[in-house]
């Protein structure tokens, strides 16, 4: 039983080695960074270290260190006295700088560079000379007054002129304020005096100022008073205008109404009448054609009916004419050869007949017939002999009758007495 006893408590023993042995072998090999700093792994990678910021990280033993560099706010109490700002004024400025290591790269390479493993006290000293050199940098460009009147400005003007410095450090500037600005020789004294003197002078001014701008508002409220008045009696002078414009055009409508009253009185009586002038036309126009179109048309009728009658009446003479004509053609061809003279003998007494009843006056001493077969010589001796005998009295037929010659073509024709 002891020696069971005695072997459970050497497990037990061995047990616990193993554990506290595997524990510490964690602990050396498992590292844990927090939020506010940073785990720098040296001996392995390009750059000789390796970064952890926040979670865990594995230490290679044997082969790797590590450190922890603190990312939390360094305050630092900056001061400087006899400062020569722009003009050569000594001044003395103390203010406070809020500090800490980068945490963004490159920065923070050149944080672990130069401050790794040093004390965070003497981070905050290298912090401080910096800080304070910068600022003795902007005060040399800087007035007094400057430096005074806008501390904020010169604040801001010192923190961009510190950041390219701290930055090369590794370090970041959060931010800056000027607590104190005071000089030996009084010369910010003076400009208080001299700030206090403006001020009252100013305040006169302000003074006058205002009592002119009462006295100019014064003025300027009883100008608007009266302007009001003006504008008043411009609105009564309108609006007295306004209403006889409005009376003088009611008038125009009444006027305007009135003689369109009466242009369409004379527009009714003037349709009035010219319906009564058409029933006149109409009137006019029905008598025209009862007294003159009707007896005209009947009359035209009649001659109609006359032409037609008279057309009937010709187309029968011709008829008979033309019957006559073809008895006449008919007894010409029964009659042989004299036919043609006796023929012509008939027309001939007919047509000596229609001439000595036109003419009664004319006498007819003789008329030559020739013959159809005549030469056109003979006519040509005859009617040369009848113009001889009109023009000189002489017959040249008698003449030639008494010489023996007289023509065989002519005939004597004894003289038909005028009937």
């Amino acid at each position: 039983m002891g020696e069971l006893f005695g072997g459970a408590v050497s497990l037990l023993f061995v047990l616990g080695f193993v554990v506290v042995v595997l524990m510490l072998t964690v602990k050396n090999i498992l590292w844990l960074c927090g939020p506010n700093e940073v785990l720098v792994f040296s001996g392995q990678g390009e750059r000789g270290y390796r970064i952890i910021k926040g979670g865990r990280g594995y230490r290679t033993p044997l082969f790797e260190k590590v450190d922890r560099m603190d990312l939390t706010n360094m305050p630092i109490e900056i001061s400087v006295n006899n400062a020569y700002s722009k003009g050569g004024i000594p001044l003395t400025v103390q203010g406070v700088a809020n500090v800490k290591i980068a945490s963004y790269e490159p920065a923070i390479n050149n944080a672990i560079e130069r401050f790794l493993g040093l004390d965070r006290a003497k981070i905050m000293q290298i912090a401080k000379d910096t800080l304070e050199g910068n600022l003795r940098g902007v005060l040399a460009q800087l007035t007094p007054e400057q430096v005074n009147q806008d501390k904020n400005a010169f604040a801001e003007q010192l923190l961009a002129e510190a950041e390219h410095d701290l930055t090369k450090l590794g370090l970041t500037l959060d931010n800056l304020k000027i607590q104190n600005v005071t000089d030996e020789k009084g010369y910010l004294n003076s400009i208080g005096r001299k700030q206090s003197a403006d001020l009252n002078a100013r305040a006169r001014i302000a003074e006058v100022q205002a009592k002119t701008q009462s006295a100019v508002k014064d003025a300027s409220n009883r100008q608007r008073a009266r302007i009001q008045e003006i504008d008043s009696a411009i609105e009564v002078t309108r609006a007295e205008t306004d209403r006889r414009v409005a009376d003088t055009l009611s008038r125009r409508n009444a006027l305007v109404a009135e003689e369109i009253g009466r242009v369409k009185t004379a527009i009714a009586k003037a349709e009035s009448e010219l319906k009564v002038r058409e029933a006149q036309v109409e009137q006019a126009r029905r008598q025209l054609e009862a007294d003159v179109i009707a007896p005209a048309e009947a009359e035209m009728e009649a001659k109609l009916s006359q032409a037609r009658g008279a057309a009937a009446q010709i187309i029968e003479e011709g008829k008979a004419n033309n019957r006559v004509l073809e008895q006449m053609i008919e007894t010409w061809q029964s009659g042989g050869e004299n036919s043609r003279d006796i023929f012509l003998m008939q027309k001939l007494r007919t047509t000596l007949g229609s001439l000595v009843s036109t003419i009664g006056h004319v006498k007819v001493h003789k008329l030559t017939v020739l013959p159809p077969d005549a030469h056109s010589s003979a006519r040509n001796l005859l009617t040369l002999n009848e113009e001889i005998k009109g023009a000189i009295g002489v017959d040249v037929s008698q003449v030639l009758d008494r010489l023996g010659s007289r023509p065989t073509e002519s005939a004597q024709v004894k003289q038909v007495p005028r009937s």
